[in-house]
């Protein structure tokens, strides 16, 4: 089974993208919420957006699952108040449990969380793990995404290692979830959005865990750093060095247990170098269609972000790696999703 480990609805019907423009507007200009019943999406508007979009990829490209999410840039966490983003970060995720209810065999849920910057920000992460609790309990979700910045360009947050971040890590451990840290939209002109902002993203995350002794107090707690680990894995030296010279255990024996990296990156010497690099057990499939990319490559005729194709190009990763990165890994860092593939097989079999 080859899975993709991230992936996120930016074909969303137009309706909701229109209900979140009315919710910011109508607290920006009064202080005033707009009611969830009024977001009207027909199961059949869904079908079409991914039948024509996500499903229409994965069936040519031969993939076969995706760990499923809202839009990581509309979470756009700087809006109103803790309450719109509470409000905000449950539509989105009881459609994204819509999307894989319908389609329980392609697409698992991953879930935004309702986080707030500032003064905000404590109470948003108690309100992100009864968030994390609600989707992963009642609804079969089987991770999360976690925003390092909820201003959203200004990075302005204290570290993820801070223990600001402690309930809605220890909600993570007892659930046994993982969470993909993803930054949202940036509203910094002098930091663009998907190629500035996001590698960044990952690239502090990465420098913060090095720092830190989070992995101490939580030995089980998993994070996935997209899109290759932003500039990782090409300054690796870098950082192996740096935690010699500060007599920090070596760093892969410091994170390499709790941080995984996946294989947004849109050329082939770049994944040649990830999976160089990176030990395969840390490495998982992913592609972010329909996201950041969507051209087609010049050079090789295939899209950008058709990552499997580049990676099937790759003859120095062994059979067993490819499993490993192509599968197997996720259902190891996503253990509920193991189960959640043989409740649905069990369905199918109890319904012939």
């Amino acid at each position: 089974m080859i899975i993709d480990c991230h992936g996120h609805f930016t074909t969303a019907p137009p309706a909701l993208g229109k209900w979140r423009e009315r919710q910011i507007a109508a607290f920006e200009e009064s202080g005033a919420r707009v009611s969830p019943d009024e977001l009207r999406i027909h199961d059949d508007e869904l079908r079409d957006a991914i039948e024509q979009g996500q499903l229409k990829l994965q069936r040519e490209r031969g993939t076969d699952l995706t760990l499923f999410s809202p839009g990581a840039g509309k979470m756009a966490h700087h809006y109103g108040d803790a309450e719109t983003s509470l409000v905000w970060s449950r539509v989105s995720n009881d459609l994204i449990a819509r999307v894989c209810d319908l389609f329980p065999d392609r697409f698992a849920p991953v879930c935004q969380l309702p986080q707030s910057p500032g003064a905000a920000l404590a109470g948003s992460v108690r309100a992100s793990a009864a968030e994390l609790e609600r989707c992963v309990g009642e609804l079969g979700f089987v991770g999360c995404l976690l925003n390092p910045d909820p201003s959203d360009g200004y990075w302005q947050a204290p570290p993820l290692t801070d223990r600001v971040y402690y309930p809605l890590y220890e909600k993570m451990v007892e659930l046994d979830v993982p969470a993909m840290v993803h930054v949202a939209m940036s509203r910094n002109d002098a930091v663009q959005g998907t190629c500035a902002h996001y590698l960044n993203g990952d690239t502090a995350v990465f420098m913060q865990l090095c720092e830190s002794d989070l992995f101490r107090d939580f030995p089980t707690l998993r994070l996935i750093l997209p899109h290759g680990g932003g500039a990782v894995p090409y300054h690796w030296g870098r950082y192996r060095g740096m935690m010699l010279d500060r007599g920090r255990p070596p760093l892969e024996e410091a994170l390499l247990g709790n941080v995984f990296f996946d294989t947004c990156v849109y050329h082939r010497r770049g994944l040649e170098l990830l999976t160089d690099v990176i030990p395969a057990a840390n490495v998982l499939f992913a592609s972010e269609m329909i996201g950041a990319v969507r051209s087609v490559d010049p050079e090789t005729g295939h899209r950008f972000d058709d990552t499997l194709a580049q990676l099937d190009a790759i003859g120095s990763i062994t059979p067993e790696d490819r499993g490993a990165i192509y599968g197997g890994n996720a259902l190891r860092v996503f253990p509920r999703l193991r189960d959640r593939i043989n409740h649905h097989e069990q369905q199918r079999e109890a319904a012939r």
